[in-house]
């Protein structure tokens, strides 16, 4: 039977079948071994954290208020800051829980030694990498708080200063002025020159004839009674303006304090909650081992059950054996 036609026909569609696969790579000599699902969750917190960094560095100048004066620089509204901290702290909680949970997965899988240490070496560098991108954006979040804290006091100094009562200066009498002289065409200009002296010495004379009199009718109008209450008004607005600049600054050590608090407080929280979930680690290991520790003490008491039955059935055999022996002797 020739089957020269079938033949052929399974070569053409061998060579369709490896046409459509892809190319294999020249260089590769060993084939790519297929990812497991502990790098493929690895891979994945990886990438949202670098994801998280190229965030906060791409909108780092605008969020600082880089350059805010000039008009090429990017704007920045406080919305738009607040939902970058919003995100950003909900990716840290997300690639934390999630690391959190890989580190149980590891404890409770069972591989190698090797196999466990790089899996421990990657979540350990995982860890770092998500605690430099958290002090990145810690960095970032308290540098505005900073910011912010400077403008309200700018402000309040700005609303002090508008509530000093300012004394607007005393106009100027007799100003001097300068009059171009006329040239008529008869005069020189030696004479010119002298008229102008003259002029000005005879305004400055009223000019002080009319300044002392101005300060004779000030001090007529303000008697000492009036001058004492406006000096006693005066330091007291200037006390109370002290006291409003030591609270503006002991507000601002505060809120710095709150700030180096929280910041100190996220970092012993998660902390505390790798601390507990090993805790929790290590109760369900407990318990366990105290759920074998039962089963392998039932095990030992049906053994020596069992023994005791076969010694108790040895005895009862052997005391009827002497008695029938006994029996049987008389």
């Amino acid at each position: 039977m020739d089957i020269t036609q079938l033949f052929k026909a399974s070569i053409k569609t061998i060579r369709l079948r490896n046409k459509s696969l892809p190319a294999p790579d020249k260089n590769r000599i060993l084939k790519k071994s297929p990812k497991t699902d502990f790098t493929i969750k690895t891979l994945d917190i990886c990438h949202q954290i670098t994801q998280l960094k190229n965030l906060l560095i791409e909108n780092r100048s605008a969020y600082m208020r880089f350059g805010c004066h000039l008009k090429s620089s990017t704007q920045m509204t406080d919305e738009e800051r607040d939902i970058i901290d919003s995100e950003s702290e909900k990716i840290i909680s997300i690639c934390t829980q999630f690391l959190n949970d890989l580190k149980l997965e590891v404890k409770r899988k069972v591989c190698s030694k090797q196999e466990t240490e790089h899996m421990q070496n990657v979540l350990e560098l995982l860890s770092a990498y998500l605690k430099n991108i958290f002090n990145i954006y810690n960095e970032q979040k308290a540098y505005r708080i900073q910011y912010e804290l400077e403008s309200y006091k700018l402000l309040k100094l700005e609303s002090n200063k508008k509530l000093i009562p300012v004394i607007p200066p005393r106009e100027r009498i007799g100003r001097l002025e300068y009059d171009e002289p006329a040239d008529d065409g008869d005069g020189t200009y030696e004479e010119n020159e002298r008229h102008a002296l003259d002029r000005k010495r005879t305004n400055r004379i009223e000019s002080d004839d009319d300044i002392a009199s101005r300060h004779a009718l000030a001090q007529d109008e303000i008697s000492a009674e009036d001058i004492q209450m406006f000096e006693s008004e005066n330091v007291q607005l200037y006390k109370e303006l002290r006291g409003l600049s030591d609270e503006v600054e002991q507000i601002e050590k505060n809120v710095v304090d709150i700030a180096r608090l929280q910041e100190i407080f996220t970092e012993k929280v998660s902390e505390q909650k790798a601390d507990i979930d090993r805790i929790a680690n290590t109760v369900v290991g407990a318990t366990e081992n105290v759920k074998d520790a039962n089963e392998q003490i039932k095990q030992a008491i049906q053994r020596n059950a069992g023994l005791r039955v076969w010694v108790l059935f040895f005895l009862l055999v052997m005391s009827f054996s002497l008695l029938f022996l006994n029996w049987y002797n008389d």
